[in-house]
């Protein structure tokens, strides 16, 4: 009886010790086989890489053009414009006076319609853009919010009829000047670089040089 127990012990731990064993061998292996396999991958993409396939310049003139104005940056300003008329000594009796209270916005960008072929070129496995040079696109009052403040008409006059629609006009002038003196050009231009720079990149260009922009 004692000798067939030792017998059942010593094939458990025969078979316990040969597991371990098997266990400690995986786990030196198993890494071993990881890096293989990971070498095997690396090996075969480079013998068989996948095509980066990136199209000529001239191919996608017309996805940018389709683009159109390209409208880069928005400014919104507030004018307070004072237009008159006789207001001399008689002023009082055939004078005219408003406080008109302008409210615009401006927009500016590029007009990527402008763009020809030879705007775009690759050299040196980088692509070459020359934009248009960046413009107003839309320079306008908000009607809604614009309104005349005050007006004062002399005693023997009904008003000039076409006073508010020079305030109106002035308005606009001033609102465009004021954004083009805040620097509103230059800031559409970087931020059309940066867009066209992320929409080339999606394209398959990786390096994008921007020329200096064409008049």
């Amino acid at each position: 009886m004692l000798l067939v127990l030792a017998t059942v012990g010593l094939v458990w731990f025969l078979v316990n010790s040969t597991s371990r064993a098997l266990n400690t061998v995986n786990t030196v292996l198993d890494p071993l086989q990881r890096t293989n396999n990971e070498l095997s991958t690396q090996v075969a993409g480079l013998l068989h890489p996948t095509p980066t396939v990136i199209p000529d310049p001239v191919t996608i003139i017309d996805k940018v053009r389709a683009v159109a104005q390209l409208q880069t940056i928005h400014y919104t300003v507030e004018k307070v414009i004072t237009a008159e008329v006789n207001q001399g000594v008689l002023g009082p009796l055939f004078g005219d006076r408003l406080l008109f209270v302008a409210h615009g916005y401006v927009i500016a960008g590029v007009d990527l319609g402008k763009i020809t072929a030879e705007d775009m070129w690759l050299e040196g496995g980088m692509l070459h853009v020359r934009l248009p040079q960046a413009e107003i696109l839309v320079c306008t009052l908000d009607e809604q919010k614009s309104y005349v403040y005050d007006r004062q008409t002399g005693a023997l006059t009904h008003g000039d009829p076409n006073l508010e629609t020079a305030a109106r006009q002035v308005a606009v002038e001033e609102i465009c000047k004021a954004a083009l003196e805040d620097g509103i050009l230059d800031q559409a231009q970087i931020n059309a670089n940066l867009f066209l720079e992320r929409f080339f990149q999606n394209l398959g260009y990786q390096a994008v040089i921007f020329e200096e922009p064409k008049p």
